[in-house]
């Protein structure tokens, strides 16, 4: 099998730093082919911003600092993050980010998480398959969706992510 066209070489991180607004928080960069089994995403916490704590229950999570620093919490654990630091986050584990004086910029990886979807597995195998969905649009969840790192709220009537704090669209 052929490699997707995307493959190989697809930013440049400090580019991307460079290039977004300095007011500029949340995902500045995410990994983005449809055929792919990794999800990736460049992040930036503004300087005293912070990652509010969560339990990711499904995936475990690897985090790289690229710029700035901060103070990670895993478990119930403080460490110090600088650039280089290679921080992994199991699944399951409670964790929190804080951005220090001069911001964070770091990236995560991990399996990718299927998308919400309505119906049974099989009929969303199929439909993922296929050309078009015969059977209509799905329920919209966008509203749901956190903007800055795509993780759906659990709440319907939430209006900030539990994850990083940003307000969910209307």
């Amino acid at each position: 099998m052929a490699p997707p066209a995307t493959a190989g070489v697809l930013a440049t991180t400090t580019e991307l730093l460079e290039a977004a607004p300095p007011d500029r928080a949340g995902a500045l960069w995410r990994l983005t082919p449809v055929a792919r089994q990794l999800d990736a995403n460049v992040i930036r916490v503004l300087p005293g911003g912070r990652v509010p704590p969560h339990v990711e229950p499904d995936l475990d999570v690897l985090l790289c600092v690229l710029a700035g620093a901060g103070e990670l919490a895993v478990g119930g654990l403080s460490q110090s993050l600088g650039p280089g630091s290679v921080a992994w986050l199991p699944r399951g584990s409670e964790r929190a980010l804080a951005a220090g004086p001069a911001g964070l910029a770091y990236v995560t990886a991990h399996r990718r998480r299927p998308g919400l979807t309505v119906g049974h597995s099989s009929h969303r195998a199929a439909a993922e398959d296929a050309e078009t969905d015969e059977g209509g649009e799905a329920a919209c969840f966008l509203n749901r969706v956190c903007p800055a790192c795509d993780r759906p709220a659990a709440a319907a009537d939430a209006r900030f992510c539990h994850r990083c704090g940003t307000g969910l669209p209307d």
